[in-house]
C-alpha cells in the first residue's frame, strides 16, 4: 500500500494456503515492525474461502489468486513481479515480528551494501532460537545429514553440520543460506539471479537461492538483533504426508543438482536410495 508517508519501500510477499488466524497476526505485527510504508501482497495458492481477502482488506493489502498451488518459490516470484520497491520481504503466514525488527534488518542492509539477502533471528514459540542461518554443507555433510538426520539424529555428519550453525547464533554474520520463512531481499540481487528456482515446489528453494546469490557475488547476512517468532507448519499440520513427500523430493532435487558431474553418479544413486528409504519410514510413522 501507499501511505501518507510516501510510496512503499518494501513489498511484503506472503504465500498463503488455507491460512488461519496466524495470517492476521502477521499483518498486525508488520505495523510495528517498520516505520516505512509497505505493500502487502498475499499470493494465494488455492485456499478455500475468502479469508486472505478478509485479512488483506483489514490491513490495506491485496490478494493475488494463483488459480492453483504453484508451490512456494514460484508463488513468491509471482508476488515480486511488476513492482519497483527496492526491498522484498518474503515471509510465511505464521511469522510474528517483534517491534522495530524489520527496521533493524534494513539498517543492517545499509551497513552491508552487498547483502542480497538478510534474515532475522527466528524464535520458536518457547523463545529458543531456530538455526535459520546455515552454511552450505560439504559433500559428506550434505549427503550424511540429508539421509540420516531424521532416522539417526545424532549422526556425526549432522552433529558437524549443526555445530557450525550454533557456534555464532548471537552474532551478526554471513551465512551460506538463510531460511525462506522470513527473508528480506534486495530486489536488485533477487532479480539478478532470477528469483527462486521454480522447479522446487516446497523446501530447499531457500538453500538454492542462497547458493546462487553467493555465486553471483552477493552476501547472505544473518542479523540476530532483529527477531521474529515462527509458529511453524500451520498449513501442513493436518496433512503431514504431503509435507514429508515434498521435503524429500526437494532434497533429492537439490542434491542431484549440486552433485551433477558424471563421476558423481554413485552419490546420486546413494541419495535416491537413501532418501527413498527415509521417506517411506517417515510416511509410515506419520499414519
Amino acid at each position: 500500500m501507499t501511505t501518507p508517508e510516501g510510496p512503499s519501500q518494501i513489498r511484503v510477499i506472503c504465500v498463503t494456503y488455507n491460512p488461519g488466524s496466524e495470517l492476521d497476526d502477521l499483518a498486525r505485527s508488520l505495523v510495528a515492525a517498520t516505520a516505512l510504508p509497505i505493500d502487502l501482497v498475499l499470493v494465494d495458492n488455492g485456499s478455500a474461502g475468502q479469508y486472505p481477502e478478509t485479512v488483506a482488506a483489514r490491513h490495506g493489502g491485496r490478494v493475488l489468486r494463483a488459480g492453483e498451488n504453484l508451490g512456494y518459490g514460484r508463488a513468491a516470484n509471482l508476488g515480486a513481479m511488476g513492482g519497483d520497491e527496492p526491498w522484498l520481504l518474503v515471509v510465511n503466514p505464521d511469522i510474528v515480528w517483534k517491534p522495530g525488527a524489520l527496521d533493524v534488518l534494513l539498517a543492517a542492509a545499509e551497513r552491508h551494501p552487498r547483502a542480497g539477502a538478510l534474515g532475522p533471528a527466528l524464535l520458536n514459540p518457547d523463545g529458543s532460537v531456530y538455526p535459520s542461518a546455515r552454511e552450505l554443507p560439504s559433500l559428506t555433510q550434505g549427503v550424511g545429514h540429508a539421509l540420516f538426520a531424521r532416522l539417526w539424529p545424532h549422526n556425526p555428519w549432522t552433529r558437524s553440520y549443526q555445530a557450525r550453525q550454533e557456534s555464532a547464533t548471537s552474532t551478526e554474520r554471513y551465512a551460506g543460506w538463510l531460511s525462506g520463512a522470513c527473508l528480506l531481499l534486495r530486489r536488485e540481487a533477487f532479480e539478478q539471479v532470477g528469483g527462486f528456482d521454480a522447479t522446487y515446489f516446497m523446501f530447499f528453494e531457500d538453500v538454492d537461492l542462497g547458493e546462487r546469490l553467493g555465486a553471483a557475488g552477493w552476501q547472505n547476512l544473518y542479523v540476530p538483533a532483529a527477531e521474529a517468532v515462527h509458529v511453524g507448519g500451520t498449513s501442513w499440520r493436518d496433512k503431514p504426508a504431503r509435507m514429508i513427500s515434498a521435503h524429500h523430493a526437494s532434497a533429492r532435487h537439490y542434491l542431484h543438482h549440486r552433485y551433477d558431474r558424471w563421476f558423481e553418479w554413485p552419490v546420486r544413486v546413494a541419495i535416491t536410495i537413501g532418501l527413498g528409504l527415509r521417506e517411506r519410514i517417515e510416511l509410515r510413522a506419520a499414519r
